[in-house]
């Protein structure tokens, strides 16, 4: 009976090949031998070659970052325990293979005692320096930090693919944000973002193009999916968010700035209203009908201000807001939430009625 926990195949490692050349080795090892059996491969100086690139090893590897594969792979490479072919390094493809003599005389070599290493002179030649290395990780999986940022390393593996420093630099802030919503811990979270700015670099260049990063805000703008569920992940409902639209871009639309992350811009909007509303709202959880003489309180104008709304247009809707809710009889727990749930709508459809009301006063085909 297989186990969900064990969903995958398992990692079988040889505990004598572990002790002689290190765990990390003898699993990087095991699972090149796995991809042989499953990937194409070319024989050349009696050596299978596996042709494989950063992103195949790192899907093969999802346990540890790039920067690790990298290491071991060098620790691998140092030991003559594989062989190493440059490839195409314009697409990041090199070849691979493993040395199984050296990995038989390793394995043999454990059952007897290891000579006295020898000590290194001045002239002793250094192995060459891996550019991916850095500090291992702890190999607990944690969340992302606050002030989370890319390594040097990975600006670099990027730009192997072409994408520029700012668009990754525009886009940290907001996968920090997302990710510190969703609550979730990963091994390495620069292979994560690596794989996160990838997927938005195709999206960028596939529907909206290089020219079109940065544009002026539309008439038709809507948040994205990922704006939507990191606002509601935060408690904050959906229909209020929805209501923040329509002044979000009335506002931009006015400035005329040109910009690339719209949807930056939402999330930290709303989340000021968002505070502000609740801080607003009245905490008496018993519903009432609305008083004769209902007045919005000071925070509501405080709130529909940093909607640039006027406080004079609202004032104008308050006795048509108590008839409306007068006739209809019905109880509320917080009559603040309807008046600005109210005022956010008149506002964001005074332009089109007063087109209508233009419209209606100035129409002569009666007299036709």
């Amino acid at each position: 009976m297989s186990s969900s926990l064990i969903p995958e195949r398992p990692l079988l490692i040889s505990p004598t090949l572990a002790a002689t050349i290190g765990l990390e080795e003898a699993v990087m090892l095991h699972v090149l031998s796995e991809m042989k059996l499953r990937l194409p491969v070319s024989l050349r100086d009696n050596l299978r070659w596996l042709e494989v690139n950063l992103e195949t090893l790192s899907d093969a590897m999802p346990f540890w970052n790039i920067a690790d594969i990298m290491r071991i792979q060098q620790s691998l490479l140092e030991k003559g325990l594989v062989q190493v072919d440059g490839g195409d390094s314009q697409k990041g493809y090199f070849k691979i293979a493993i040395n199984e003599t050296g990995i038989s005389r390793s394995t043999s070599s454990a059952e007897k005692p290891a000579p006295m290493a020898p000590t290194k002179t001045a002239s002793s030649k250094a192995p060459p320096a891996n550019p991916y290395h850095q500090t291992p990780s702890s190999g607990k999986a944690s969340q992302i930090p606050d002030h989370w940022q890319p390594s040097e390393d990975l600006y670099q593996l990027c730009s192997r693919r072409n994408i520029p420093r700012e668009f990754i630099d525009e886009h940290v802030r907001l996968f920090v944000i997302s990710q510190q919503e969703r609550r979730k811990a990963q091994y390495s979270w620069h292979n994560t973002f690596y794989k996160y700015i990838l997927r938005e670099w195709e999206l960028s260049r596939s529907h909206r193009g290089l020219k079109e990063l940065e544009a002026n805000m539309s008439a038709d703008w809507q948040p994205s999916d990922d704006a939507f569920s990191i606002l509601e992940h935060a408690g904050i409902s959906h229909p209020f968010i929805e209501d923040a639209v329509p002044e979000f871009v009335l506002y931009w639309r006015e400035t005329g700035l040109k910009t690339s992350t719209w949807n930056t811009k939402f999330i930290a909007h709303v989340r000021r209203q968002w505070a502000k509303y609740e801080a607003a709202l009245e905490h008496d959880a018993t519903p009432k009908i609305i008083p004769d003489d209902y007045q919005p309180s000071d925070e509501v104008y405080e709130v529909l201000a940093m909607a640039n709304i006027d406080e004079t247009f609202a004032r104008e809707h308050i006795p048509e807001f108590i008839l409306y809710w007068k006739e209809r009889k019905e109880v509320a727990v917080s009559w603040h939430t309807k008046f600005l749930q109210h005022v956010k709508y008149r506002w964001s459809h005074r332009e089109s009625n007063e087109e209508d009301f233009i419209d209606r006063v100035t129409d002569r085909s009666w007299a036709n």
